[in-house]
């Protein structure tokens, strides 16, 4: 396909979630990738304009950079569907259900993909049944808001800290889960059309990998190669795109896992539409299998689907 192929190209970036700020990030980065390589792209702001835009303009072609609501839980990819506009990475009940950690939970523990115990919470739980179900620390968060919003580590119990956590993640999101917390090396596994990319190592200061450090932090150091035993990092790899191909999902995506000191596993969350920022780690990932930015932006769009 050459480049004029691709035809009329809206990146949506912005919309109206939690995480505008970050996705213009990643929009604006993709949108520049994408010109480089003399495609015809433009902005697109869903909290701005109207979807119906697309149509009447005659874009051919939409790459989804939205993250959060309305941008990776299915709605915006339902709207792109009505319309007959292809649309980059997963589809609408993927997006939907990976939004939602506590259904992705359920449909990996019925597969037996490894992921840590939890429980949903609400205002009237019993919050020391649950530090007796599953110990502490305990990571409190909303199950259906990205990029570490919202999500609190309690490490003890003496002053109402579940409490103050729930209402913390409640203010995000009316479904709350409480998960054990896993101790070992944080890892993440990129995936782009059918294959995992190189595994990635993330260090944060005093391991707490929150927004800041995700996005605007220099602190927080990447590894890739990873330092994992490569028949490991090989079995990790096949289980990441298995556990991404459960939750139905398709083009392109990353998975978030822990790796245990007992040299066992656990599935955190998959994502479906993953920062591409510049700390971002889909990037990071491909740039080590040989692939660089604008053409992983270029390889995504070309997956571009209706259905």
């Amino acid at each position: 396909m050459s480049m004029s192929e691709f035809g009329k190209v809206a990146v949506l970036m912005g919309g109206p979630s939690s995480e505008r700020e970050i996705s213009f990030l990643s929009g604006n980065a993709v949108l520049a990738a994408l010109k480089s390589r003399a495609i015809d792209a433009h902005a697109f702001d869903p909290a701005e304009r109207s979807l119906y835009d697309l149509k009447r303009e005659g874009f051919a072609r939409t790459f989804i950079a939205l993250h959060g609501r309305f941008g990776e839980d299915g709605t915006v990819q339902g709207a792109l569907e009505v319309l007959g506009v292809p649309y980059t990475g997963s589809g609408v009940m993927a997006s939907a259900l990976a939004m939602d950690k506590w259904r992705t939970k359920l449909v990996w523990l019925a597969t037996d993909v490894p992921t840590p115990r939890y429980r949903v919470v609400d205002e009237k739980t019993d919050w020391w049944s649950i530090v007796a179900e599953l110990g502490l620390p305990l990571i409190v968060k909303p199950a259906r808001v990205g990029s570490s919003i919202g999500i609190t580590k309690v490490v003890k119990v003496d002053h109402d800290e579940m409490a103050i956590a729930y209402r913390a993640a409640a203010e995000h999101d009316d479904l709350v889960i409480v998960e054990e917390f896993v101790a070992g090396v944080e890892l993440t596994a990129s995936i782009l059309d059918e294959r995992a990319l190189p595994l990635i190592r993330i260090e944060a200061p005093e391991g707490n990998y929150d927004y800041h450090h995700k996005y605007f932090s220099d602190e927080t150091k990447y590894f890739c190669p990873c330092g994992v035993a490569e028949e490991v990092e090989r079995v990790i790899q096949s289980q990441s795109l298995e556990a991404f191909r459960i939750v139905g999902c398709s083009g392109w995506g990353r998975l978030d896992l822990i790796l245990q000191a007992d040299g066992t596993w656990q599935f955190l969350e998959v994502n479906t539409v993953p920062g591409m920022t510049g700390h971002s780690l889909v990037p990071m990932a491909a740039k080590r299998a040989g692939i660089e930015f604008p053409d992983l932006c270029v390889e995504i769009l070309r997956g571009a689907h209706v259905g």
